[in-house]
Formats: C-alpha cells, sequence, structure tokens
C-alpha cells in the first residue's frame, strides 16, 4: 500500500531541519497526547475492574452466592434443607447459619457487631475466613465461650488470643423491671483478616450451638448460605435449587437480587469513565489534525515540486497519512506499554508514593477494600488500541486530501 518512495519522504517529513522545530514540536506533543490517554484509559478501566471483581469475591465469599431465609425468620429443619441444597448440581456448599446483632466491649471499647454462627465445617468452608487466619487456630473454635473475631475489632479493642469479648443483646427476658440484655463473655480462639474492613470491623463468628443458646433459638437458624462453582451464573442454580425444596416456607436469594444495585452501579460509574476518558483520546487527535495541517502548510512548496515531478495525488495523499499515523501508532504503543507496567505494579507504586508523600492514599475505611486493586481485562486493552488507532487514523484523513488537492501551479506561484 505504502511504495518504498511514500515511506522516505513521509520519514524524512517528520525529522526536523532547523526553522521546522515548531511542526515537531506539536507533533511530539500530539504522540504524548495519545499515549497519556490511553495508558490513562488502561489504568483507570483496569483498575475498576480490579475494584469490581475484588469487592465482588470479598463479598460473595463472605455472604454467599445465594441464601436460603425462612419466611418465618427461622429454619428449624435446617440440616434436611442443608442436604437436600449440597446435591443440587453447581453446589459447592450449604452452611446453615445464625446471625444476630449485638453491642460488642472489651474494656473501654464498645461499638456495634454482627453473629455469626456457624459450626467449625461451615467455617472452614468459608474460605474468605478460614484461609485468612493471623493468630489462633479454628481448631479451638468449639465450645460456649469460644469466639472469632476480625484484626480491625482486635486491634481497636486491644485483644489477643485468650482475651475475653462481652456481647450484649437487647432481647433479653422479661423482668418485673422490664427487658433485662443478655450479657455473655467469650474468649477470643482466632483472628482473622478477611480484606474488608467492615467486616474485620463488625462481624465476629460463635459455634454454632453456642450461638442458638445466645439468641434462645435451640434447633434453628436464620439462613442457610449457599456457595456455588460459578457465581457470575448463579440464576439456574438458584432456580434449580428452589424446584428441589419447593417449599414455600423458604425464600432463596441469591447476589443478583441482594447486592445488584451496587455491582450495577460499578458497572455503570465504569462506562461513564470510559467514555469521559476516552475525550483525552479525541483532544490529542484534534492535535495530529492541527499539526498535519501545519505540516501542510510548510510543506506545500514540496508537495508542488514533488507534484511536478510525476507524485501522483494518491502518493502524497498516502505521505501525509503515514505521518499522521506514525505519530497515532507510536503514541498508542508507548500509552499501551506504560498503562500495562504501571497495572502491573500498581500496588508497588502506591506504597512508594505513600512512604514520599507520608500519607495514605487508599483508605480501606474509605474504599472498603484494603488494598488497590488492578486487574487486566485484554479484550478492554485491545478495544481501547483499536479506538485510539481509528481516532488517529481518521484525524490524518482530512488534512492529507487537503495536501493531495494542493494545485501545484497556484503553490510555486505564490511560493
Amino acid at each position: 500500500m505504502f511504495g518504498l518512495f511514500e515511506r522516505a519522504v513521509a520519514a524524512r517529513y517528520l525529522r526536523a531541519r532547523k526553522g521546522e522545530r515548531f511542526v515537531s514540536v506539536i507533533a511530539i506533543f500530539s504522540l504524548a497526547g495519545i499515549a497519556l490517554g490511553v495508558a490513562t484509559l488502561i489504568i483507570v478501566m483496569a483498575v475498576m475492574n480490579g475494584f469490581r471483581s475484588d469487592l465482588m469475591g470479598r463479598i460473595l465469599g463472605l455472604n454467599g452466592d445465594l441464601t436460603l431465609y425462612g419466611v418465618t425468620r427461622s429454619i428449624t429443619d435446617y440440616e434436611d434443607v442443608a442436604a437436600q441444597v449440597r446435591k443440587v448440581p453447581g453446589v459447592l456448599s450449604a452452611t446453615p447459619l445464625l446471625e444476630g446483632q449485638v453491642l460488642l466491649s472489651a474494656g473501654p471499647y464498645s461499638g456495634g457487631g454482627v453473629v455469626h454462627g456457624m459450626t467449625r465445617e461451615g467455617l472452614l468452608d468459608l474460605k474468605a475466613i478460614s484461609s485468612s487466619i493471623i493468630a489462633g487456630s479454628l481448631d479451638d473454635f468449639q465450645g460456649d465461650d469460644a469466639i472469632a473475631i476480625g484484626v480491625t475489632l482486635a486491634d481497636r479493642a486491644g485483644l489477643s488470643i485468650g482475651s475475653k469479648i462481652t456481647l450484649v443483646s437487647p432481647n433479653g427476658a422479661a423482668t418485673a423491671f422490664g427487658t433485662m440484655p443478655r450479657v455473655r463473655a467469650y474468649r477470643v480462639v482466632a483472628i482473622f483478616d478477611a480484606g474488608v474492613n467492615d467486616y474485620n470491623a463488625g462481624y465476629v463468628f460463635l459455634p454454632l450451638p453456642a450461638a442458638q443458646v445466645y439468641f434462645q433459638k435451640p434447633g434453628a437458624v436464620s439462613q442457610i448460605v449457599v456457595m456455588t462453582s460459578d457465581a457470575e451464573n448463579v440464576r439456574p442454580v438458584t432456580r434449580a435449587i428452589e424446584q428441589t425444596l419447593g417449599d414455600p416456607r423458604i425464600r432463596v436469594l441469591d447476589w443478583t437480587n441482594s447486592n445488584n444495585a451496587f455491582f450495577g452501579a460499578v458497572q455503570v460509574e465504569q462506562n461513564v469513565m470510559f467514555l469521559i476518558l476516552t475525550l483525552i483520546i479525541l483532544v490529542a487527535a484534534f492535535n495530529v489534525i492541527s499539526s498535519l495541517i501545519m505540516m501542510v502548510k510548510d510543506k506545500t512548496t514540496d508537495i508542488a515540486v514533488l507534484r511536478t515531478l510525476g507524485a501522483t495525488r494518491g502518493a502524497i495523499m498516502r505521505i501525509f497519512l503515514m505521518c499522521g499515523a506514525s505519530v497515532g501508532v507510536t503514541g498508542t504503543i508507548l500509552g499501551t506499554l506504560t498503562g500495562v507496567v504501571f497495572c502491573e505494579n500498581i500496588e508497588r507504586i502506591r506504597q512508594v508514593l505513600q512512604k514520599i508523600t507520608g500519607t495514605n492514599l487508599f483508605n480501606p475505611e474509605v474504599y472498603y477494600l484494603e488494598h488497590l486493586p488492578a486487574k487486566l481485562v485484554w479484550g478492554q486493552v485491545l478495544e481501547v488500541i483499536a479506538m485510539a488507532l481509528i481516532l488517529s487514523l481518521l484525524a490524518t484523513l482530512w488534512p492529507s486530501w487537503r495536501a493531495a488537492r494542493t494545485d501545484p501551479v497556484e503553490a510555486l506561484r505564490h511560493g
């Protein structure tokens, strides 16, 4: 498509001589603009993908892909129900759970919390917790006074393995003096780091029999947490469980119903950020247009000479197409490399910047996660590359067409 003559002339025009520095500087800024736009778009999309993936993994890892609730707020035959659910294809685990809200108290510390009562086997199946034990052991998660707490709660309350923490529930026994709250102290046997600050600060785990005694619900649980093999396609499993149970007293709710608004908002934000950051590349494409227009204006006499020597209009157009495309392709390649390298080392870069500035650039109490995630989706990277190349190519068409339409007679007369 591009001949040796056209490539040689285009390469010559891209190397500025004395008196042509201004056009070259504009081309360099155009290249830098495209590179920065591509890199920024790749980085932001990777961070958004990482945030969604990490948040989804942690939330579902802690709450389950779907949950079975009793219409009467409790399930008494939970062992039989869980056994039926485990037989459904696609189900990895079904864990009975008793949930209740309490006041957590230890020395001068007090704060609201959520108790999850579950068996030791069920807690081991909950990989988000069982794989993140940083102190103690789940081997001791048994008896009527054991409790597992998060690392943030342990730090705030000054707790360690063997320390006591008191649970206070407002739903106590009725007496002649009114309702007396239930108060019970438990011994810390394990400390976990789930990677989600809210869970580390406010969620505690009790053995299921101990939780049933504390909340006065013998032989009952409030829900059954189900993990599936494919959380993205949880709806078929949900329907299969409903058909298997066929019990109107049990309601099945998957994450697409309980958290869909949240994840939908993240997806909308990702799409909006993509559109906004695309404008950076569009602005850089306009810079390519302006640099090519100035190059065509500067090379009007050269174009006329080439035409008189036999160069066709198509050859002239291809020369300037190569000039503009070279800027776009080079900028896209540099931007892609910069964006990919930045994403692969984003956590290291954050830590270095934190040491230099002395500030916390990613506060887990604000951003919900405890590290800055980034997930490169190569399909999106290819979309960004294709969009940058197409915009750069389109930006070269009109100036190149104008160069090809230059009248050599008029150019030489006024040159």
